[in-house]
């Protein structure tokens, strides 16, 4: 909210109220000619009942409507495994586009004016592959692993960057029933091994950088690895005796045959063996079946309004992630093409594209995108940052269109004006055709969200899953704009509360029923790969032979039958005095400070305070050094204790804004250069990095942080 002059906001709603009296008459005749809106009121959207529970119980379990007598478990009838997927979408789809790449064009150094040097790239159109050709290509690939000794249900590993030879690799695996193992591209060295040893892979697929940052350190702790499949053509040199290194287009060369009786998978079969993250251990091996995959394909569907072949998905979050790995596979069976991008490419503004280039979503123009919070949370910032750097005219007529698309959305009606007038260069940011973007991964700040159903013009569809319920477990309704909650479960699975005494939650508990979440249904999976105890301890089947996994996460349902995640077991840590802090809570909403590019929280034991490990803005940062009279570097800035109190008294101001408890409020910081998030390396390596900065503060305590992680 911002202070606006009255006069201005007299102006700007009576330019509105004549451009919507002139709209009136043109939207009426569509409605009587059969076009009738289906706009609802925020709170007719909340009233209007999505699930309930199929007991009436208010521990569930809960179900949506169309599903009460039974759960989804396929999208077709008889295409019941991927391979089946596939060969159908290649069947209907077979001239279209499918998967496509853009062209590289050149590599050139920008210089800086502090004398660094960055490596940006100059990139062309996309280039295509049909449907057709990608399934032949696919069928090429596996009748050549076959060749190089690959057997079926055998396992195989893929260790690479989000590209389209990732898709033709796991759709080889999948026509020819090779388990697939994923592992991160952002994984250290002893996580790698861990996964390669304990699934006994002989073939590996990755990229040439890959290879050579990352697998080839760890090669001689692999002794059963035979074979190594690079998906470009840079092919080198110096490995382990014993291991052949191929380039995949030279295999698909060869013209193997494609094996005509070769072992078709079955519903139970193991369709992928997916690592987490390990961001809190050694990582987990989840065995996904195929089954598995088909139901969370059909639940995703369901909510995706209008998905069909003349959709473009933007495919740039890992694909050894349950979430863009089920959103491509439902991609595959609508026949939508999918275009492949990356983090650093993303947008006209992202840190490799050459300045004046386009990024990959001006370029492909998506309309469909998945997102994690991190990426919405970025762009939220610099939106925000360029408005406030607006004269006073402009922000403050950026300021009123906000608010009023804000009250119209909350009424169930379309701005049309706002949109083309001063939404239009948002929406561009992300290419200007989006109209479906799902998050997941982690928790949505209302504000993010709110800010992206605005300003890009797309319903923002808030979801939560787990890799233990291939990424089944609830989406929001493309019309419901209410923020807090992740919506209803899919028609594929079911929800249930259970009591957490030790929390203060129970199903019992009034306005809403809270508990820990528990997720079951045909999407639920067999467990952990080689970990039976940990298998038992998570997982369960009921009397009625209906699988279920304890997620650890604690929810409320709401009236309408959505549900909001409040808590986390595992999050909660217990402070000195008594108190129960959520550390995801905390760190959630201090995303939000623009001074703040990400955050880690840790409670020490048996103090009354947590700490906060804090990587910076560096724009924010030296903005905030220069109000303060602090000269230095960057990184000099980083290390110095008068800004680290500074940087706290914002934390707090934040802190405070958002109503956080004084005892959820940090009460000492670190800040780190280093452009660290716990998703992508083990927290112990983290802290193992940084123990001799941390120690430079809190001496006691780091010892006391890193024995408890």
């Amino acid at each position: 909210m911002e202070e606006v002059n009255p006069l201005v906001e007299v102006v700007f709603r009576l330019m509105v109220w004549l451009y919507s009296a002139l709209c009136f008459l043109p939207s009426l005749l569509r409605r009587d000619l059969g076009q009738k809106s289906s706009s609802m009121s925020l709170e007719e959207q909340m009233s209007q009942l999505k699930a309930r529970s199929v007991g009436g119980t208010p521990d569930g379990p809960y179900r949506d409507l169309k599903s009460q007598q039974k759960l989804a478990c396929f999208l077709k009838a008889g295409v019941d495994t991927l391979d089946k997927v596939f060969e159908t979408a290649a069947q209907h789809y077979h001239g279209q586009d499918f998967i496509g790449t853009r062209e590289f064009l050149r590599e050139e150094d920008e210089h800086q004016a502090n004398g660094k040097v960055f490596k940006k790239v100059v990139l062309g159109e996309y280039r295509w592959m049909s449907y057709d050709e990608a399934y032949r290509s696919a069928l090429s690939l596996g009748a050549s692993l076959i060749a190089l000794g690959q057997k079926p249900c055998h396992n195989i590993a893929i260790f690479c960057e989000t590209r389209a030879e990732w898709m033709i690799t796991a759709q080889a695996c999948f026509l020819y029933n090779f388990p697939l193992v994923t592992l991160y591209s952002t994984l250290g060295g002893p996580a790698i091994a861990h996964g390669l040893n304990e699934t006994e892979v002989t073939h590996i697929i990755t990229s040439s950088e890959l290879l050579e940052a990352r697998l080839k350190l760890v090669l001689l702790d692999v002794p059963r690895l035979k074979h190594i499949i690079i998906v470009d053509s840079k092919v080198g040199s110096h490995y382990p005796r014993g291991i052949r290194v191929h380039s995949m287009t030279t295999l698909q060369e060869m013209q193997a045959r494609p094996e005509n009786d070769r072992k078709r998978p079955q519903p139970s079969d193991i369709a992928v063996i997916m690592y987490t993250s390990g961001s809190t251990g050694v990582p987990k091996g989840v065995m996904i079946t195929h089954s598995n995959l088909i139901a969370t394909m059909t639940g995703m569907a369901e909510r995706i309004p209008g998905l069909c072949e003349n959709d473009t998905y933007i495919g740039y979050l890992p694909l050894a992630h349950v979430l863009e790995l089920s959103a491509e596979i439902v991609c595959v069976s609508f026949g939508c093409r999918i275009g492949y991008s990356s983090p650093q490419t993303l947008a006209d503004q992202s840190t490799k594209i050459k300045k004046g280039s386009k990024g990959d979503t001006s370029v492909l123009q998506p309309t469909l995108m998945a997102a994690v919070p991190e990426i919405m949370d970025r762009i939220y910032k610099n939106v925000m940052a360029k408005v406030e750097a607006m004269g006073l005219l402009q922000r403050m007529l950026f300021f009123l269109a906000y608010n009023y698309k804000l009250e119209q959305l909350e009424k169930g009606f379309s701005t049309p004006l706002c949109d083309k007038l001063v939404f239009h260069n948002i929406r561009a940011l992300l290419g200007g055709c989006v109209r479906v973007l799902l998050s997941g991964g982690a928790p949505l700040s209302a504000a993010t969200q709110r800010f992206m159903n605005v300003c890009l013009c797309c319903p923002v569809g808030q979801g939560y899953g787990l890799t233990e319920t291939c990424g089944a477990g609830t989406i929001c309704q493309s019309w419901d704009y209410s923020t807090g909650r992740v919506g209803a479960p899919l028609i594929c699975c079911e929800i249930r509360l259970k009591n957490w005494e030790e929390g203060g939650y129970r199903c019992t508990d009034k306005p809403h029923p809270r508990g820990e979440i528990l997720i079951g249904g045909p999407s639920i999976t067999m467990g952990y790969y080689k970990n039976q105890q940990k298998t038992q301890e998570d997982f369960f089947t009921d009397k009625n032979g209906q699988r279920w996994f304890c997620t650890g996460d604690i929810g409320e349902f709401h009236p309408d039958g959505c549900l909001a995640i409040i808590d986390r077991k595992k999050d909660l840590v217990k402070l000195q005095a008594g108190e129960y802090v959520s550390l995801g809570k905390v760190e959630a909403i201090l995303k939000n400070c623009p001074l703040i590019d990400n955050i880690f929280t840790i409670c020490c034991f048996g103090e009354s305070y947590i700490i906060a490990f804090v990587v910076p803005n560096q724009k924010h940062l030296m903005s905030l050094a220069k109000e303060c009279g602090v000269c230095g570097s960057w990184e000099q800035l980083c290390y110095s204790s008068h800004m680290e109190e500074e940087v706290l008294k914002v934390i707090t101001e934040t802190a405070l804004k958002a109503q956080l408890e004084r005892f959820e409020i940090p009460r000492k910081i670190c800040l780190s250069t280093e452009p660290w998030t716990p998703e992508t390396s083990l927290v112990t390596d983290a802290f193992k990095l940084k123990r001799k900065e941390l120690k430079r503060h809190y001496q006691n305590e780091i010892e006391l942080m890193y024995n408890d992680k």
